[in-house]
C-alpha cells in the first residue's frame, strides 16, 4: 500500500474515451484525481466518459495539445490511444507507425517543453514476440512478430531515451489480453467492428453475430487452437493507479506485465461463455491469422511485489459473466448508431 496519495492531481488520459481509457477514467475518479480526457472518437464513445473534463482532439495536433497543457495543471500523462489489433496492423502497417508512433512522439516532446515528466504507458506483450519460456516475465527477450508489437516496443525505447536524455520518468505496462467490463455495466467493450474473441464469442451466444470464425486449430496446443492470458479491464485499471502512484512516489523509469499468469485456448473461452451464458455458440475453424503467437502466457510476480497489485477478477467465468453482463444491456455502441 502506497503512503502517498495525490488528491486532486490532474492527470491526462490520452484516449480516454476507449475501452481500457475509460475504465481507466471512472478508476481515478473513484480514487479522488481529477481526469482530463482528450480523445478524437475515432475508436471510443463520449458516451463510455463517467467523469472528468473531456476535449476532442488528435495527438498529431501539437496546437490543441499545448493548448490543454497550458490550460490545465497537468501533472501525469497516461496513454491509451493505440491501435491495438494485430491482424490490422500487419496488413496497414503505415496507419500504426503513424499513430502508434508519431503521434506518442509527438506528445512526449510537447510534454517535455511543459516539463511535464510523468508518463504511463500501456504496452503489450505482443512485444515479446514468439515466447522461449512460459510464463513470460520481464527479462524476455523482446521481438515482436507484426507491426502492432513493434510499435510498442519502439516506444518504450524512446521513452528509456528519454529519461537518460530528458528526465522524463514512465512506467511501460505489457499487459496481455484485456477484458472484462465494469461489474456496474456503465461501460464495456464496443469497439466497431469487433476483433476480439470474448465479445465476439459472447455476441454469438446472444444470437447477434452469425458468423464466428476461429483462427487456426492447428497449433501446438493441447486442442489446437490459440492459448492466451486474460485480465479484467477492472485489474488493469488498478494496476495503472498503482504504477502512477509508484511513480509520483519514487520517480524511477520501470516496466510490469500485467496478466493473471494462466492461458485459456480459444475453444475453452467458448465453453466458458457457453457455461456462464446457457447458450450454445456455433463457430468455424479457418485459417490462422498472420502474426498470431501459438501461446502467451504471462508472469506478474514483479507487479505484484512492487506495485502491492492483487487482480480481483482473475476467474475466466467471472471475466466472462461481467463482459456478457454488459453485452446484455449496452448503451452504446455499433448496435444503437451512436457512434461519434
Amino acid at each position: 500500500m502506497h503512503k502517498i496519495l495525490n488528491k486532486n492531481k490532474k492527470i491526462l488520459i490520452v484516449g480516454g474515451a476507449g475501452y481500457i481509457g475509460s475504465h481507466m477514467v471512472l478508476h481515478l475518479l473513484e480514487k479522488g484525481y481529477t481526469p482530463i480526457i482528450y480523445d478524437n472518437l475515432s475508436e471510443g464513445y463520449r458516451e463510455a466518459i463517467l467523469g472528468g473534463e473531456f476535449i476532442k482532439g488528435d495527438l498529431d495536433d501539437s496546437y490543441k495539445l499545448r493548448e490543454v497543457f497550458s490550460s490545465f495543471d497537468i501533472s501525469a500523462v497516461m496513454h491509451f490511444a493505440a491501435f491495438c489489433y494485430v491482424g490490422e496492423s500487419v496488413k496497414n502497417p503505415e496507419k500504426y507507425y503513424r499513430n502508434n508512433v508519431f503521434n506518442t512522439y509527438n506528445l512526449l516532446n510537447i510534454m517535455n517543453e511543459f516539463h511535464i515528466n510523468k508518463f504511463i504507458f500501456s504496452s503489450s506483450c505482443a512485444t515479446y514476440g514468439i515466447p522461449q519460456k512460459l510464463p513470460l516475465t520481464e527479462d524476455h527477450y523482446q521481438n515482436p512478430i507484426n507491426p502492432y508489437g513493434n510499435t510498442k516496443l519502439i516506444v518504450e525505447k524512446i521513452l528509456q531515451d528519454y529519461d537518460i536524455a530528458y528526465n522524463l520518468k514512465s512506467i511501460s505496462l505489457r499487459y496481455f489480453n484485456a477484458s472484462g467490463a465494469d461489474t456496474k455495466g456503465r461501460i464495456g467493450e464496443a469497439h466497431s467492428p469487433e476483433t476480439h474473441l470474448i465479445p465476439n464469442v459472447i455476441e454469438t451466444a446472444l444470437g447477434r453475430k452469425k458468423d464466428l470464425k476461429i483462427f487456426g486449430n492447428d497449433y501446438p496446443t493441447p486442442d489446437g487452437t490459440c492459448i492466451r492470458d486474460y485480465i479484467h479491464v477492472l485489474d488493469l485499471a488498478q494496476a495503472h493507479f498503482l504504477a502512477l502512484e509508484k511513480l509520483f512516489e519514487n520517480n524511477k523509469t520501470d516496466f510490469y506485465n500485467l496478466g493473471n499468469g494462466e492461458g485459456y485456448s480459444n475453444n475453452q473461452i467458448i465453453q466458458s461463455v457457453e457455461k456462464v451464458s446457457g447458450q450454445k455458440v456455433t463457430f468455424e475453424y479457418v485459417e490462422r491469422r498472420e502474426g498470431d503467437p501459438p501461446i502467451l502466457i504471462g508472469s506478474s510476480a514483479k507487479a505484484i511485489k512492487e506495485l502491492g497489485w492483487k487482480p480481483e477478477f482473475n476467474k475466466i467465468d467471472t471475466i466472462i459473466e461481467t463482459a456478457l453482463n454488459w453485452h446484455k444491456n449496452k448503451k452504446f455502441g455499433r448496435d444503437f448508431n451512436i457512434k461519434s
